[in-house]
Parts: C-alpha cells; sequence; structure tokens
C-alpha cells in the first residue's frame, strides 16, 4: 500500500530549460504554481482524493516565521557582545568560566551561576546561551521578572491561548536561562506559575541556566531543593568584583554570602 509521500502532487509540472516567453506567468513555486496547497495525485475514491495539503514552500515559510518568533522570543539579539572571546576574565571567575564553557559544548543538567552583581554571571549565561543557540533554535534568555510579567501580559480568562503557548515555551524550550532568580516580586500566582516551570523542567532534565544575587534564603524552598540537587547541578559560586565598580575608591569587595 502507498504513503502519502509515494505520491506526488497533481499540480505538478516539468522543468522547462527554455526562457518563459512574455505570456507565461513566473511562479517562486513551480509546484503549487504560488497556491501554497496542493492536491496528491491519487485515484477518486482515495481517502486523500482532493484534499488539499500544504506544499513544501508554505511550510518552509511556517519553519521560518516560527524560527523568527523563537528569535524575538529568546532576548539574545540584544546580548551580540555577550560572547566568551568578548569575556574578560577577573580574579575569582576561571571556574565560572570553564564550567560555562563546557556547558556550551555540551548542555546536559543545570548550571547554576550565582555572586554579587557585577560579577560576569549573565554574561557567561549569554555566552553559553548564544553557542547552543547555533546548534539548537530552541533557546530562551530571560530575567525572571521579565518572564512573569510575560506571563501575566498573556494572561486572559477569555482567551488562554497566548497565555498557554507563552507559558510551554517557558517550560519546553530546549535550553532556558533564568537570569536573576529571588529579584522577582513574588505574589502566590507568580510563586506557582515559577515554580511549575522550574519543577516542570527538572523532572523532564531540561538544559536549564540559572544565575542569581540573592541569598537562598529569599528563594522558594521548593526550588533551591531542586536547584541545589547535586544529581543534576553544576554549582558555581562567583567570588569576584563587581566590574561596574572596580576602581572606585569607595568601592569595598565583600564576598558573597549564601544560605543554604
Amino acid at each position: 500500500m502507498k504513503r502519502i509521500g509515494d505520491y506526488l502532487p497533481n499540480v505538478s509540472v516539468p522543468i522547462s530549460t527554455t526562457s518563459p516567453s512574455r505570456s507565461d506567468p513566473v511562479y517562486a513555486c513551480e509546484v503549487c504554481k504560488d497556491a501554497g496547497w496542493t492536491r496528491l495525485d491519487v485515484p477518486v475514491g482515495h481517502p486523500h482524493f482532493a484534499k488539499l495539503w500544504p506544499c513544501q514552500c508554505t511550510l518552509r515559510k511556517r519553519e521560518e516565521e516560527a524560527q523568527k518568533k523563537r528569535l524575538v522570543l529568546s532576548n539574545l539579539e540584544r546580548f551580540e557582545r555577550h560572547t566568551f572571546e568578548n569575556y574578560e576574565p577577573t580574579p575569582g571567575t576561571d571556574e565560572a568560566y570553564d564550567a560555562a564553557s563546557a556547558y556550551a559544548q555540551d548542555p546536559d543538567g543545570w548550571l547554576f551561576l550565582h555572586g554579587g552583581c557585577g560579577v560576569g554571571k549573565t554574561h557567561l549565561a549569554v555566552a553559553a546561551a548564544r553557542e547552543i543557540s547555533t546548534h539548537n533554535s530552541s533557546v530562551i534568555f530571560t530575567v525572571v521578572p521579565d518572564l512573569l510579567d510575560h506571563l501575566r501580559a498573556a494572561f486572559d480568562p477569555a482567551n488562554g491561548v497566548a497565555y498557554d503557548d507563552r507559558f510551554n515555551a517557558f517550560r519546553n524550550a530546549f535550553l532556558l536561562v533564568l537570569d536573576d532568580l529571588g529579584t522577582e516580586n513574588t505574589t502566590p500566582w507568580a510563586r506557582e506559575k515559577l515554580f511549575q516551570i522550574i519543577n516542570h523542567r527538572y523532572n523532564e532534565r531540561l538544559p536549564t541556566i540559572i544565575t542569581s544575587n540573592q541569598d537562598l534564603a529569599k528563594i522558594d524552598e521548593r526550588v533551591v531543593s531542586r536547584l541545589l540537587d547535586r544529581g543534576l547541578t553544576v554549582d558555581i559560586e562567583i567570588d569576584a568584583e563587581d566590574y561596574r565598580r572596580r576602581g572606585r575608591p569607595d568601592y569595598v569587595r565583600g564576598r558573597s554570602r549564601r544560605s543554604r
């Protein structure tokens, strides 16, 4: 028995080696004549007779549009300079740099980068995400408070489709980067939605990079429990200077403290 793929669209035309005359139409797609749809070359009575199927040109356009949406959602376009090549290591950042670089080559499990402000956590997380995105387009970077704002903006009880799509995009992306965990203004609703995303990715062991400059005591204990799972997470504390304040006479470097 033939399968759908064994049939040729009945609108296909032979390739011509001659130039078209003035009266001959020129199509971008010779298969569907720019209609976007084809019918299978099947006999009358076949279950697929006269049914329309998207042409390959339509499928390509859909994938291109989906890729553009993923790129917009990824938030990586605005971080053009956040690469490993542009990273300026300082004392105390070598371990984090090596861990992020290794993770970019093999994004397995979770990577947790934490430390004070300005120690390069976001730069390294984005550098890894950008490198991974060259092999897998399903990569999303988001600051945690922004993630919750996106969900709130999309949530409408009368139209749950947009919300569901956005929520599932965060839950199921191949790689999700959650930047500044613990800085969100939590409400019971926000706390639960964030936990649902993190818990799903924990259960499915989906690649996830998380950064934070907060004391872990300020983060949902359920999240911390999963975040510090040694069987899943590479946990790196960056003890370095704030590069934004380096050299200022009023800057006193202090080691970040993390309650565990």
